[in-house]
């Protein structure tokens, strides 16, 4: 690393020292918030695809009589998943509202009488499943913050701060043996002058 030894340069590299130790716990705690938000997330994720697990257990019975042709998955499969979002340590992360279905305009005369108690259910599961979709999803977006925050902190605690400090203390140490030099060579410039005026004097 090379560094203008003067003392703008000095200012300079102190000014920046100042910004990156202001910044750095910012980071840190923002590393840290995500970290806990992804465990979070991960946590509310798992009950999701518990949840998810033992409706489909309880649907096994039904399995067997959608596969008969009556149309349901039109009714069942989400036509559009409702979205809002929340800011967490500066990252706005996905939240899910709803799902929204095709209504069921079947003709319930003709349907079977568990016809809408399967149609009713298997909604609840397919609204579980994108909803864990969009915890996913945002589990993601937290992560790649957490990867760049991180590269952050590791950039100014292991490069940034030792670089700074490097250079101030390069330029410190130069600016201190230019003053000392200076200082011996005025001492040598003031003995000259004085010894010349002595000569001056005994002649």
């Amino acid at each position: 690393m090379k560094v203008k030894l003067t003392k703008g340069e000095l200012k300079r590299q102190r000014d920046a020292l100042r910004q990156y130790q202001r910044y750095l716990p910012t980071l840190a705690l923002k590393k840290q918030q995500l970290q806990i938000e992804i465990i979070h997330q991960l946590s509310i994720l798992k009950e999701k695809e518990v949840s998810e697990d033992a409706k489909l257990k309880v649907a096994e019975a039904w399995i067997g009589i959608l596969s008969e042709d009556l149309g349901v998955k039109k009714y069942i499969i989400p036509k559009n998943i409702i979205k809002g979002a929340r800011n967490v340590a500066g990252v706005d992360l996905p939240v899910f509202n709803r799902a929204e279905f095709n209504p069921d305009d079947s003709d319930l005369f003709y349907a079977p009488l568990w016809y809408d108690a399967a149609i009713d259910y298997f909604k609840a599961v397919n609204a579980l499943r994108a909803e864990a979709g969009v915890i996913k999803e945002g589990i993601k977006i937290l992560r790649e913050e957490l990867r760049t925050t991180a590269q952050r902190v590791n950039l100014f605690e292991k490069v940034k701060i030792p670089q700074a400090q490097e250079a101030i203390r390069v330029i410190k140490i130069y600016i201190g043996d230019q003053m000392t030099n200076a200082v011996g060579r005025s001492k040598i410039a003031k003995r000259k002058i004085e010894e010349a005026q002595l000569q001056e004097v005994m002649v």
